[in-house]
């Protein structure tokens, strides 16, 4: 492994773990761009889903006390049966038109709210919205390794405090994450070199939580119903800025 490769690691670590413990997820989001860059990108996969759970743990500790298992519950048991539907869609979906139309719904959220003076402040829960929610972001987890980003984007409409957010995003793609891990180890992908990788990545990852864990606990609650917006815009942009560079010809 060259001294750039690890440097690339590294920062992308930090990166990934910073946002991660800022707003509960996103670790992919600022991660990958560094890891593809230096491995394989099967092995960028892999090591996204990895240092996610070692985000994610240390996010779900700073807001055990908010995490609401009734409330969990409504996103988290429908998006394990999309999880299941979305093994039997593998083979008939193109991936890249899936990725672009999330892109498309997630920018126009994004941009519509991160423009608007009022952020909205739903009161009353939608239990037939938070299933179908939970189950697409499940059908995704399989799908396009997404599972957080409708949950996100809903959850960012209710009139909740950040930790009763963070306590159900945090937690949801924890489990769902964990699974996906469990099916990449069931396949093989967990090799000697990710392990080396994860050694290398893991104590910038936690010192970027770290970072990011501090930073949220001095955010008030509207200021991260607004990070969780701009985040929204931001991670659809990214999704299809990456989806349509990997298509262009090469120079």
């Amino acid at each position: 492994m060259t001294f750039d490769a690890i440097l690339l690691i590294v920062i992308g670590a930090f990166s990934g773990g910073f946002i991660s413990g800022l707003a509960g997820f996103g670790t992919g989001l600022f991660a990958l761009g560094w890891w593809l860059a230096a491995m394989p990108v099967s092995d960028a996969v892999v090591l996204v889903v990895i240092m996610s759970l070692v985000g994610g743990v240390q996010g779900l500790y700073a807001v055990r006390n908010a995490v609401d298992l009734r409330l969990l519950v409504r996103f988290l048991v429908p998006a394990l049966i999309g999880i299941a539907i979305g093994y039997r869609m593998l083979d008939h979906i193109n991936i890249i038109v899936l990725k672009l139309v999330l892109a498309t719904l997630l920018i126009l959220f994004g941009g519509f709210f991160t423009f608007r003076k009022t952020l909205p402040k739903l009161t009353m829960h939608f239990l037939s919205m938070d299933i179908t929610v939970g189950g697409i972001g499940g059908v995704l987890a399989v799908l396009a390794g997404l599972s957080g980003a409708l949950l996100t984007m809903w959850c960012s409409l209710y009139d909740w405090t950040k930790a009763q957010r963070r306590g159900v995003i945090q937690p949801f793609n924890m489990i769902i994450l964990s699974i996906v891990f469990v099916l990449m180890m069931g396949r093989g992908l967990v090799t000697v070199d990710i392990v080396l990788l994860v050694a290398v990545a893991l104590p910038s990852s936690v010192l970027g939580t770290q970072a990011g864990i501090a930073s949220f606990r001095r955010l008030s609650d509207d200021q991260f119903q607004k990070l969780l917006i701009w985040l929204t815009l931001l991670s659809g942009v990214m999704l299809a800025g990456r989806e349509l560079i990997a298509r262009l010809p090469p120079v």
